[in-house]
């Protein structure tokens, strides 16, 4: 039996209402073929985290889409802002919002039409930081092959090779399943990877067979503020499970050390001094840069 949907706002199509209120179209392009995009705001007792960036990436993956932008950034922050005081009364401290845009309503056909209206929904919801012990015991991946499409960089909601990837790591009682394309680290499931080798951190390249998570670049500039050394290049499968540290990295994890692999230790087993230092900076960021 299903859960019963909670009564929080959502927004749809210019309407807030209850979540469970809330109807689209059967005919709407993203439920008939997953065409729509998405995107998650952190915002940390109210305040919106990195709000430029994570629009910068919602425009970016419409422009792939080719789907026309339904607000402007203002309009987006009024509709998050009013999402958040509604999840605020509901005694969560900080909140995710979800917001999604799918080309709209038009018969089937595997061609775009043109002109549609888009279809634009954003929801609330509790963001669950990782627990004490997670930060200081650090988190269990697994492995597996990225059998996902090779356009990773648009944050499609076409998510089903991730819903499969981490499954597996469900299945294992682990947190994350780290990828690997023709040998070479790709990202986790719902997660960016990265590597510490001897003081450098290291991640894949920005391109099409990595979604950019917004925290690459405030990973790069807070390397560049603790003065350690940050590379983007392939990383072979190798130099991650003989990596100093591995670090998860996502809207909702922050900073997260993984300290085992496949059941083998990271490293020391136990979360690195560098990780322990992004995580200090980016609490920091959390408190200057949140809008």
């Amino acid at each position: 039996m299903n859960a019963p949907l909670p009564d929080s706002l959502c927004y749809l199509n210019g309407t807030f209402s209850p979540l469970g209120e809330a109807k689209v179209s059967v005919l709407d392009r993203g439920f008939i073929f997953g065409d729509g995009v998405y995107e998650v705001l952190p915002a940390y007792e109210g305040r919106i985290f990195r709000f430029a960036q994570h629009m910068a990436r919602l425009e970016r993956s419409l422009r792939e889409l080719r789907i026309p932008p339904p607000h402007s950034r203002d309009e987006w922050l009024a509709i998050a802002r009013r999402l958040i005081a509604d999840q605020q009364a509901r005694g969560a401290r900080h909140q995710l919002i979800y917001l999604q845009v799918t080309r709209g309503v038009a018969l089937r056909d595997h061609a775009m039409p043109p002109d549609l209206t888009p279809t634009v929904f954003a929801m609330g919801s509790e963001m669950k930081l990782p627990t004490p012990e997670q930060r200081e015991q650090g988190v269990s991946c697994v492995t597996a092959d990225d059998f996902r499409w090779r356009k990773a960089h648009i944050k499609s909601t076409s998510l089903l090779g991730s819903v499969l990837a981490r499954q597996i790591s469900v299945d294992a009682g682990a947190v994350e399943t780290i990828m690997f394309r023709d040998g070479f680290l790709s990202e986790a499931a719902a997660s960016n990877v990265w590597v510490v080798r001897g003081g450098v951190v290291m991640g894949p390249p920005k391109d099409n067979l990595v979604l950019e998570g917004v925290r690459y670049g405030l990973i790069e500039e807070m390397c560049r503020q603790a003065g350690i050394g940050f590379e983007l290049r392939r990383v072979t499968r190798d130099e991650v499970l003989t990596a100093d540290e591995v670090m998860l990295s996502s809207a909702g994890k922050e900073v997260l050390p993984v300290t085992t692999i496949d059941g083998q230790p990271v490293g020391t087993g136990k979360p690195g001094p560098v990780c322990a230092r992004l995580h200090a900076l980016y609490q920091q960021a959390v408190a200057e840069q949140s809008v």
